[in-house]
């Protein structure tokens, strides 16, 4: 690595920790929006009489719904930013998998692990993020994924 140390002692700390967003409640309400926005207008989303004759029991929201909301629990994770960032990308998702649906009115919330944070050109990094999507009072997640960010720091940070 080049330049001063001070970013890059910061980006070698945060390896291994984890960080929990605050719980948000995903409603019908929520779901017939993100619904009208994609036009994905599956009736196990959107018709909830329909939805309780299958073995659903109910309306449940998109998994591209859950994944939507990756932005936001991480804003409300309070993910450390290393010193002297001058802009974020966000480079992709691996392994997303959904792996129990969210009922209309379930609370769902990201815990987010830094797995690794690597200088790919003079202070350009990938930073891969470990996630876990839990639903309040579930054991099993309802998302798990891995998202890689690039992001870029200042000279001399």
């Amino acid at each position: 690595m080049t330049g001063n140390g001070g970013a890059r002692a910061f980006i070698a700390e945060q390896a291994g920790r984890s960080f929990a967003s605050d719980w948000v409640t995903i409603d019908q309400e929520m779901i017939n929006r993100f619904a009208e926005a994609t036009r994905d207008f599956e009736f196990i989303h959107i018709d909830p009489e329909r939805a309780a004759e299958t073995f659903l029991g109910g309306t449940i929201a998109h998994g591209f719904l859950v994944l939507s909301l990756l932005p936001h629990l991480r804003d409300q994770a309070h993910l450390p930013i290393p010193p002297g960032v001058t802009v974020g990308l966000n480079y992709g998702l691996d392994k997303v998998r959904f792996t129990a649906p969210v009922r209309s009115g379930k609370a769902v919330r990201g815990v987010f692990t830094i797995v690794d944070t690597v200088e790919r050109q003079r202070n350009q990094f990938q930073q891969v993020l470990d996630i876990v999507i839990e639903q309040e009072g579930e054991d099993r997640p309802a998302m798990i994924a891995r998202w890689l960010v690039h992001f870029t720091i200042a000279e001399g940070a």
